[in-house]
């Protein structure tokens, strides 16, 4: 991260982008928003347009909806990617993932989460530290 909170997306990451919009109006619009382990989740616009039609179908009065709205719904920022590849991430959002100059991208197949290196090698090692409660949960999932 340069000293302005701009990010360099991974090239691949650009191409997935320019491949999902093929009128090239929107290749360059992403959201960026709050996750609940304090790091950024990126979306391709279209994603984040269907994530947001699948909120609006939830019951708006239960307290769960209601927390998932004020952290990930009303922290979203749409932002663009420069000419250079790079996102702009502005100050709050810096502060509140711990993001300074080590910062690291991890792709989620549809997403890519943006986290603070050192808080992604702990987040990392936490979930190896269950080995055996990792396979329970992707057997429980169907995987």
């Amino acid at each position: 991260m340069d000293a302005k909170g701009r990010v360099s997306l991974p090239a691949r990451f650009r191409e997935v982008l320019s491949d999902l919009d093929a009128t090239g109006e929107s290749a360059n619009k992403v959201i960026l928003t709050r996750t609940f382990q304090k790091c950024l989740v990126l979306y391709p616009l279209d994603k984040w347009l269907n994530f947001e039609e699948k909120i609006r179908a939830l019951p708006q009065f239960d307290p769960r909806v209601q927390q998932l709205k004020r952290v990930y719904i009303a922290g979203a920022l749409e932002c663009s990617i420069d000419s250079h590849g790079r996102l702009l991430v502005p100050q709050p959002m810096r502060e509140f993932a711990g993001l300074e100059r080590e910062a690291t991208w991890v792709g989620q197949l549809d997403t890519m989460e943006l986290w603070s290196t050192t808080r992604w090698s702990s987040a990392v090692e936490e979930a190896l530290q269950d080995p055996k409660g990792l396979a329970e949960a992707m057997a429980d999932l169907g995987l």
